[in-house]
């Protein structure tokens, strides 16, 4: 697919940045799973989808994850939390800040190439049980 960005060269990207591609990794991750989960209208997955890609969602999620999270994607979350950007006028400015947090996280592990761990996230995310059983051991 692509090299994967060693730890230092991947701390000098922008949380922003960082979010950006955690925003799009979530989303095909979600959609994947809307759709492999059998046959049904477009419209239908659509609307699953925006469900669970928003920032109420996603803050939600980091929120109930945090301590589940080791001191290096903490620290990647509150960057993303804390770095600069102009929420929506539709979402709380909390909510995105969170969300941003998580999508940095995401953008993180996915640069990073630790797919397992991505895995693992996206799967708590969407309350996959067994996964976030896994998490908790």
């Amino acid at each position: 697919m692509f090299k994967k960005i060693d730890d230092a060269e991947l701390r000098q990207y922008s949380p922003i940045a960082l979010a950006y591609i955690g925003d799009a990794v979530f989303e095909l991750m979600v959609r994947t799973q809307a759709v492999t989960m059998g046959p049904r209208r477009i419209k239908d997955i659509h609307l699953e989808t925006v469900q669970k890609v928003n920032a109420q969602s996603q803050a939600q999620v980091i929120r109930q994850m945090s301590s589940w999270l080791n001191d290096e994607e903490k620290d990647i979350v509150r960057r993303g939390r804390n770095a600069h950007s102009t929420p929506p006028r539709h979402a709380d400015h909390s909510d995105y800040r969170m969300s941003t947090g998580f999508e940095a996280l995401l953008g993180y592990l996915y640069l990073k190439g630790d797919y397992e761990r991505l895995r693992e996230m996206v799967a708590v995310a969407l309350n996959q049980e067994d996964e976030m059983q896994a998490l908790k051991e």
